[in-house]
């Protein structure tokens, strides 16, 4: 019983690391959110409308990612302090009821004691030791009653930036669409025959097939790229997100493939890793939109389950420009952000990317090439 006594008041009393981290983490989200929004505004006077609404959209999305974590971590310390408050429940009311007993007595009949003055001597050497031990649990207690008012209202204010950055995100990939649509297209012989790739398609039926055939059939025109073979292990991630398998990794019903399976949010804008030719951009059988890229000769690089597409065959993407959006309805209402958020960061991450890396017609792990592409 002393021992959990005891460990309770070192949990009061402890500082509350999570709470400054929810803080900070927060403070820079909010940070992150302000300068998109005003990226944003300058957006519609670019020169390159379309790359100054990509970046615009990728930040709101680091931004809302930071601001999440911030809230998750808020939601956790908050949990802990309650599950503190419920455990000792009971040891905190007697507290109370001393304090309270305490502060109602006058002050003289605390120095008095029906034994006489050995009692009145014994009684005052004990509540000489006892009363630091209260006074340092009051303070304890009340310093986390205030750390979880200024968690709520950590929680609070963080709710509304959700809820604005969410509008703004959404506004600004509305426009990106409409920019990408306005965008003087490429002259049509940049463009692979569609007759062709009808009867290409047709003619597959997986996407390692389509990726095989593509391996095998060099464009008539090619295109002066950035090294592709040197920028091994410097690649950014395509979307935001975290890596649910890797490489060869069974999935639960034990089917592995020869790549990375990326979860990410509803929507989230998916960008060119490197500058590339798009040998493929559309559906594809059951692996809803795909995209395959060619940064060099001899490599392709696969990206499957896209939603929205942004690119036709036969472009030419340069590095961080937008591709597509992932599918999905608008994010979760921020009122149920703050129940998700203590299920971990991967609350929320419902599409998932399917990732693929050939060299010389062969998969080869993709985790060699990016800067994270391990689980966050």
């Amino acid at each position: 019983m002393l021992r959990a006594a005891c460990v309770a008041v070192l949990l009061l009393a402890t500082p509350a690391r999570a709470e400054l981290d929810a803080v900070a983490t927060t403070e820079q989200a909010a940070e992150m959110l302000e300068q998109a929004a005003f990226a944003l505004l300058e957006a519609e006077g670019a020169r390159d409308r379309v790359e100054a609404l990509t970046q615009t959209v990728r930040a709101y999305e680091e931004g809302l990612l930071a601001l999440r974590e911030g809230m998750r971590q808020a939601a956790l310390r908050e949990q802990t302090i309650l599950a503190v408050f419920e455990a000792e429940r009971d040891r905190l009311a007697r507290l109370l009821g001393v304090l309270q007993s305490i502060e109602g007595a006058p002050a003289p009949l605390l120095l008095l004691h029906p034994e006489g003055p050995l009692g009145t001597a014994r009684s005052g050497m004990i509540l000489s030791d006892v009363t630091p031990a209260v006074a340092a649990e009051a303070r304890a207690l009340r310093g986390q009653l205030q750390e979880l008012a200024d968690i709520r209202a950590l929680q609070t204010d963080a709710l509304d930036r959700l809820s604005l950055a969410l509008d703004r995100v959404q506004a600004a990939r509305t426009q990106l669409s409409q920019a990408i649509a306005d965008r003087r297209m490429l002259p049509e012989n940049f463009v692979r025959d569609e007759t062709a790739m009808l009867e290409l398609l047709e003619s597959v039926d997986s996407l390692d097939g389509l990726a095989a055939v593509l391996s095998q059939d060099t464009p008539a025109t090619s295109f002066d790229l950035p090294d592709f073979a040197a920028a091994r292990g410097s690649l950014s991630m395509p979307v935001l997100g975290t890596a649910l398998r890797r490489f060869g990794e069974a999935d639960a019903a034990g089917v592995t493939r020869p790549g990375l399976v990326h979860a990410t949010r509803p929507r989230a804008l998916v960008t060119a890793p490197w500058a590339a030719s798009v040998r493929y951009a559309g559906p594809l059988l059951d692996y809803g939109n795909v995209i395959i890229l060619e940064p060099e000769a001899d490599y392709l690089l696969v990206l499957a389950g896209l939603g929205s597409l942004y690119v036709t065959p036969g472009t030419i993407v340069a590095s961080g420009e937008a591709l597509g959006l992932m599918p999905g309805d608008l994010e979760t209402d921020s009122e149920e952000l703050i129940v998700a958020t203590t299920q971990g960061g991967g609350a929320g991450l419902t599409e998932t990317l399917y990732i693929e890396m050939r060299e010389g017609g062969v998969p080869v792990d993709p985790a060699a090439w990016f800067t994270a592409p391990g689980r966050d």
